[in-house]
């Protein structure tokens, strides 16, 4: 489907690497600790992904792969209180110094709920593909996915992430 998404505000930590690797699972445990400690409510992970190359993200090695995860949240934080916040768990060993709050807006996204394993996302990002290609628009942004079940999770039947690829009118990107 085709939605639309104004300012979002995050809790984000960047990286490169593959998902589930050291320096994903370092930022990802940097995120929680943060926002904990800031006891502020916050939505599900989520991350945006990309790659420096030429060729289609799922042909390059995941260990070359680029991301800013995300923990949204309701409102931008008060003035000092990320930095109150990591200040109060530094000694927890997370990388809390990479915790950054940024803001973004994707604009009209074609959307869809991926079930199953990441394995098959690639079967979901081809029907998305179609879509894109039937009603003539263009990515115009970083592929974006929302966990909606826990990262952990093995139960196939289980797995829901939804993912948003934001675009353009293929008319206006030549």
């Amino acid at each position: 489907m085709i939605t639309t998404y104004g300012p979002v505000t995050a809790l984000t930590v960047s990286g490169l690497g593959e998902p589930g690797g050291s320096e994903h699972a370092s930022a990802i445990t940097a995120l929680y600790t943060v926002a904990a400690a800031m006891n502020v409510p916050f939505g599900p992970l989520e991350g945006r992904w990309w790659v420096e190359e030429e060729r289609p993200a799922l042909q390059v090695p995941r260990e070359q792969w680029r991301w800013h995860l995300h923990l949204p949240l309701p409102a931008a934080p008060a003035d000092g209180q990320m930095e109150r916040a990591r200040e109060a768990v530094r000694s927890s060993g997370a990388a809390v110094d990479r915790v950054q709050v940024v803001t973004f807006t994707e604009g009209e996204c074609v959307e869809a709920l991926h079930e199953g394993p990441y394995s098959d996302e690639h079967l979901t990002l081809a029907a998305m593909q179609d879509y894109m290609d039937a009603h003539d628009l263009v990515a115009n942004g970083l592929h974006h996915e929302v966990y909606l079940s826990d990262l952990g999770e093995s139960d196939p039947a289980k797995m829901r992430t939804v993912l948003r690829q934001p675009v353009r009118s293929a008319a206006t990107a030549q």
